[in-house]
């Protein structure tokens, strides 16, 4: 049995009804907890990005806006530009609907993880505040729930390791760049470019990683918005030329939701069980990772920080992988033999001429590089927990190692090692979360009553 194979089956057996249940039905325990709170808010929690509410005696590490920043570098990515089209190539484009429930229902989610990794810091073995669903475990839950931080944390370090990202960075520069310029022929062995094109992203990352989390910060911070605005604008334009075949692409979309009958075979439970499963990719709501990097936040209020972070999905799922699907969508090339990343370049070349390839050339070099960023700060961050801050420099070695070696991975065996582990670690997440909910509705009470006490601009 090939590697491929292996990670297949185990995927396919962590994405079951149960993790459905646990993410979906989860998102909407707390969206009817909330009472919708966090959705009646979006002013209050672009005034906190914006830092309004900035003070720099605040405990922790960044700003809000540098976390929410951080925290997209590591949903922004792969998972907008090849989950998208990986998901309609294996499941139709009704995927697309189950991937935007994922994120309606997972602002909620996201707000409930988020403040409670604000709520429930804890330090690591240096005496460092940290956050993340493994310290909220350890800090709130009864001892006979430590297990399930352990858990994350070890599964996460094996979650958070570079593979699709430098695969399909790897990919793309290939398909789009050094075959298209003359540079490698197209029958080549791929091995040897994907090997030392990987060496050289290795080299380049560590240089960042090694810098910490406020590096990555800065870093993310400046490239993240500016690819994102880049990236959608792009395909708004293309959208705008073609705005008579919107409305039938979007039935398609809600058609093939409830019939499956575009690839899956009309089983609807497939499509919704692979749409879920690229959503909680993309946007990671209910996984736990993005609580580290809000949990980093320089802030004494937990709501505030869950307000920051509800705005991920919105940005990475809601607008994001919608101008993607769409683009793959209006070009018609789903069908075809493209995988991953090299159909929604195509789509965009297709759209918008050679300008739309490189502009996806460009956006995922940015966006898998910051996501690279991001994962080794988490993948660090959960080897800390269990091995010692000061041991967290070995990891950092091995992901950058490992960097130089994704690439010469199968996509699919890439895909199905990060959502094998991404299932894993959406149990003790969501499970503390469900059970931590009422701490999260009383501090959010009290804290929309003193704002509104306040002479402070009601948002």
């Amino acid at each position: 049995m090939t590697l491929e194979e292996i990670t297949t089956r185990i995927a396919d057996l962590a994405w079951g009804p149960w993790l459905l249940m646990l993410l979906i039905g989860g998102g909407l325990y707390f969206l009817i907890r909330s009472r919708f709170i966090p959705y009646r808010h979006f002013g209050h929690a672009l005034a906190l990005v914006a830092g309004k509410y900035d003070a720099a005696e605040d405990p922790g590490h960044v700003r809000h806006r540098q976390a929410l920043a951080t925290a997209l570098a590591g949903t922004i990515g792969m998972g907008n530009v090849a989950g998208v089209a990986i998901a309609i190539q294996l499941a139709g484009p009704g995927a697309i609907f189950w991937m935007w429930l994922t994120a309606i229902v997972g602002m909620s989610t996201k707000f409930f993880t988020c403040s409670l990794s604000i709520m429930f810091r804890g330090k690591d073995s240096e005496g460092r505040l940290q956050g993340g669903p493994m310290y909220v475990i350890t800090e709130a839950l009864p001892r006979k729930f430590h297990f399930l931080a352990y858990l994350f944390a070890a599964v996460g370090m094996v979650g958070c390791l570079p593979s699709l990202q430098t695969n399909q960075l790897v990919q793309i520069l290939k398909d789009q760049f050094y075959i298209k310029q003359g540079f490698l022929a197209a029958d080549a062995d791929p091995f040897y470019f994907n090997l030392g094109t990987g060496l050289v992203l290795a080299a380049l990352a560590g240089m960042v990683i090694f810098g910490g989390i406020v590096r990555i910060a800065r870093v993310t911070g400046a490239l993240v918005p500016f690819m994102s605005a880049l990236y959608v604008a792009a395909a708004l334009f293309a959208i705008f030329l073609n705005i008579d075949q919107i409305p039938s692409a979007l039935t398609l979309i809600v058609q093939d939701a409830f019939s499956g009958d575009a690839v899956a075979g009309g089983s609807v439970l497939a499509v919704i069980l692979y749409g879920v499963r690229r959503g909680a990719f993309s946007n990671e709501a209910g996984i736990g990772t993005e609580s580290m990097a809000h949990g980093a936040a320089k802030t004494r209020e937990p709501i505030r920080e869950g307000m920051v972070a509800m705005l991920g999905p919105l940005v990475d799922t809601l607008v994001i992988c919608t101008m993607t699907a769409l683009m793959i969508l209006l070009a018609d090339n789903w069908s075809g033999d493209a995988e991953g990343v090299t159909m929604t370049a195509q789509a965009f070349g297709t759209l918008l001429g050679p300008v739309g390839e490189w502009i996806v050339l460009i956006a995922v070099v940015c966006f898998a590089s910051t996501t690279i960023f991001t994962y080794s700060f988490y993948g660090s961050q959960c080897t800390a927990f269990i091995f010692g801050a000061a041991n967290a420099k070995w990891y950092q070695l091995i992901f950058i190692s490992l960097v130089g070696i994704a690439g010469t991975l199968s996509m699919n065996t890439a895909v199905n090692l990060i959502d094998a582990c991404f299932a894993l670690m959406a149990i003790p997440t969501m499970v503390s979360a469900i059970l931590l909910a009422p701490h999260v509705t009383e501090a959010a009470r009290n804290y929309w009553q003193h704002l509104n006490s306040t002479t402070q601009p009601q948002a």
